[in-house]
């Protein structure tokens, strides 16, 4: 930061730096939605937060902090796309019954079989970050991850969310086990033998209009019930 004011920066444009900005930790991306006031308070509890866990080891109450300001973000804001009506159908057997699918927009997949963004081989988190506007205009690529893929043969890579916590554990976003012990215990008729992710940073308008209408009925056909969608 030098002396000239153009250099300098406002809080407004510190706080809205951290979506897809010059600071990509995408972790507190929702701080874009924030008013000024509001992003100020979060920020000033937070090092309060901080301060607590230093002298009390209490790292709970900072993790519910950062939470809360999530949900005070998200749902505080105008929601981007909002539908006067929408379908309903309901389940035509007991879901103890019925065979379930599973798809998420959290961007994993099987090692090997990696979808190769715009043709590129060998990307990183660190370099699709910067590409979140290129993801945002092209359709998005389906992968398939058979349901008895090892947890250590799935990677993910995804432009709009921190992934750490989801590369430490997949089911914090794509919550494959879980769905096989359910099955194992009968609390769902059948697992789909393919679980199916994609980046959800895509086009909007192409995925809700054509592509998925067509992973619907790519469902139907093989005769999945009900599907579990995870947006992340």
């Amino acid at each position: 930061m030098t002396d000239n004011h153009q250099d300098k920066e406002t809080f407004e444009e510190y706080k809205d730096s951290f979506s897809y900005g010059s600071r990509p930790d995408l972790n507190f991306k929702f701080m874009k939605a924030f008013s000024e006031a509001d992003g100020a308070q979060f920020l000033q509890d937070l090092l309060w937060k901080i301060g607590d866990a230093l002298n009390a080891g209490d790292l709970e109450s900072l993790r519910e902090h950062v939470i809360q300001g999530q949900t005070d973000a998200y749902m505080g804001g105008t929601p981007t796309w909002t539908y006067d009506e929408g379908d309903f159908t309901p389940l035509s057997k007991p879901l103890s019954e019925a065979k379930v699918g599973l798809l998420t927009s959290s961007g994993h997949f099987v090692k090997g079989d990696d979808p190769n963004p715009f043709g590129k081989t060998g990307l990183t988190q660190e370099d699709v970050i910067p590409m979140i506007d290129d993801f945002l205009k092209t359709p998005p690529d389906l992968s398939a991850i058979p349901i008895g893929t090892a947890p250590e043969d799935i990677t993910v890579r995804h432009p709009g969310y921190d992934i750490r916590g989801a590369d430490i554990d997949h089911n914090v976003a794509f919550p494959l086990q879980p769905l096989r012990q359910l099955a194992d215990e009968g609390v769902i008729g059948e697992l789909h033998d393919t679980a199916y992710t994609f980046v959800g940073a895509c086009s909007q308008l192409r995925l809700r209009s054509k592509i998925a209408p067509q992973w619907a009925q790519m469902f139907k056909d093989s005769g999945v019930d009900v599907a579990l969608l995870v947006p992340v």
